[in-house]
């Protein structure tokens, strides 16, 4: 499994990620993320992504993997306000007890990196929500502070003194926060961690998608269509659905700086598709070059900003 740097931050993590969105979304059972996340490990994978807002995912990671934290980089977010615990939503208060609950339910004396989860620019200006973050990690509790989302609050965070990791959208059918976000993240020494690396598997029918995925999926299924690109187009045979998996994944892991991308993944066997398609390495520029010109001309046909997808 190639290793990328996560910033300045010293971390070395697999250009492949976990992602723990799913385990949540989908109610997934416990053996099924037991068995997923320990053959990811197994086979090199060492970043694991979660968040408190993601029902059960923390606690579930924490039963599957909590033995063998040291092998791992392990990242969460935090932030919203939660009926079992005090505090309005990005506050001082609520941050710290939700931070608290994390190390309890993921089984763990620290985090490698906390984000913020998607707060809107103005509450990042206010300061009290970051600066909540940066005493956990002096307290210990954290050794990293960072925001996840995208787009001008993106832009804002990355910007920001304490800030160490960036997470946010990036994929064949999301490319806004390349010039943006991510150039401001190399240029200042950021950690960069990329969630929906495979656009939601934009070429599914949406009626293929699980549970609250078809409403994630919309937005970038609509973009795919007007790409109306084709696997043939890039050099690749076979059934499109499997091709468009490994398109998709190796397109975004060619991206300049671009540290790991995190696949949600609750089956073994897409789990095996993706560490063969990371293996695999970059997208040939040709193919890298004539998708970002499709996303180009479908966006200026479409008359329209594609902002990235929080």
């Amino acid at each position: 499994m190639e290793t990328r740097k996560l910033g300045r931050t010293g971390l070395e993590v697999s250009a492949l990620g976990f992602g723990g969105s799913p385990i949540g979304q989908l109610a997934v059972a416990q053996g099924p993320v037991t068995e997923v996340v320990n053959l990811l490990l197994d086979a090199g994978v060492n970043l694991i992504d979660t968040a408190a807002s993601y029902h059960g995912s923390e606690a579930a990671l924490g039963a599957a993997v909590g033995h063998r934290r040291d092998a791992f980089v392990l990242v969460s977010k935090c932030g919203q306000a939660f009926d079992d615990l005090e505090g309005a939503a990005w506050s001082a208060q609520a941050i710290t007890q939700t931070v608290d609950r994390s190390l309890a339910r993921l089984g763990t004396d620290h985090l490698d990196v906390m984000l913020l989860h998607s707060c809107a620019r103005e509450v990042l200006e206010r300061g009290e929500a970051v600066a909540a973050l940066l005493a956990a990690r002096e307290a210990g509790k954290i050794r990293f502070a960072g925001y996840s989302g995208d787009n001008e609050a993106a832009v804002y965070a990355a910007g920001l003194d304490g800030i160490d990791v960036i997470e946010t959208s990036l994929s064949i059918c999301d490319l806004a926060n390349l010039d943006g976000v991510v150039a401001l993240a190399r240029e200042r020494g950021l950690g960069v961690i990329v969630k929906r690396p495979i656009a939601n598997a934009a070429w599914k029918d949406l009626a293929e998608q699980e549970g609250t995925y078809q409403n994630y999926a919309r937005v970038y299924s609509e973009r795919f269509q007007k790409m109306a690109l084709a696997p043939a187009d890039l050099g690749f045979a076979g059934e499109a659905a499997q091709a468009w998996a490994e398109i998709a994944l190796r397109f975004t892991l060619s991206l300049p700086g671009v540290s790991t991308a995190i696949v949600g993944t609750t089956k073994t066997e897409s789990a095996v598709r993706n560490l063969e398609a990371a293996a695999k390495g970059p997208l040939p520029d040709t193919a890298v070059q004539q998708i970002r010109q499709a996303f180009l001309a479908a966006e200026a046909a479409a008359g329209e900003s594609w902002e990235g997808r929080q």
